[in-house]
């Protein structure tokens, strides 16, 4: 029984599992979207999103080699390392989570094995006009956030005198167009 264990084991050994998801984040990096089956996607989803994350902690010069190691330690390719630090990192800096997307094909012919598009979510260029206009748009704020107060009396006098000038005007507009 596999009580308790959440990973997936993609019917391979801890060993080849490892080369596996380390050669397919590699290429994700390198290549930005991949094609793959299913439940090979679901798991990459799992191993990349967390060195994704270690990329954005740049407090010191020794957190940022130390971030380095562990990535390697992980990806075994220098090329994939420096593409994640360099390119992908400044893109994904203000994103909270959530790097990757996971696009389902249909079956593949051969074995009818579910197929998935798996990708980096700030490189695609097709969703990625539309995010980015509506996100300049609205504010994103907390639930949770705290509530504007105007503390000052110079701003309450500000928004008092702007409310009695927007009445008055309304007011105009009223009795003008009654009179015509």
């Amino acid at each position: 029984m596999r009580h308790g264990n959440k990973n997936n084991n993609l019917s391979r050994t801890a060993s080849h599992r490892k080369a596996l998801l380390m050669n397919l984040g590699c290429q994700l990096i390198t290549y930005k979207r991949i094609t793959t089956t299913l439940a090979k996607a679901k798991t990459l989803r799992t191993y990349i999103e967390p060195l994704i994350t270690k990329t954005k902690a740049t407090d010191s010069k020794e957190t940022i080699m130390h971030n380095h190691r562990i990535v390697f330690s992980y990806l075994n390719d220098k090329a994939a390392v420096k593409e994640l630090f360099t390119v992908v990192a400044p893109k994904v800096a203000d994103r909270p989570g959530g790097y990757t997307r996971i696009i389902k094909l249909g079956a593949r012919i051969g074995d009818n094995a579910e197929m998935a598009m798996i990708e980096l979510v700030d490189f695609n260029e097709i969703y990625g006009n539309s995010i980015s206009e509506a996100t300049e748009t609205v504010k994103k704020t907390r639930r949770a956030g705290k509530k504007k107060v105007a503390t000052t009396e110079n701003e309450v006098a500000a928004e008092e005198t702007t409310a009695t000038e927007s009445t008055e005007e309304t007011a105009g507009d009223e009795t003008e167009t009654t009179e015509a």
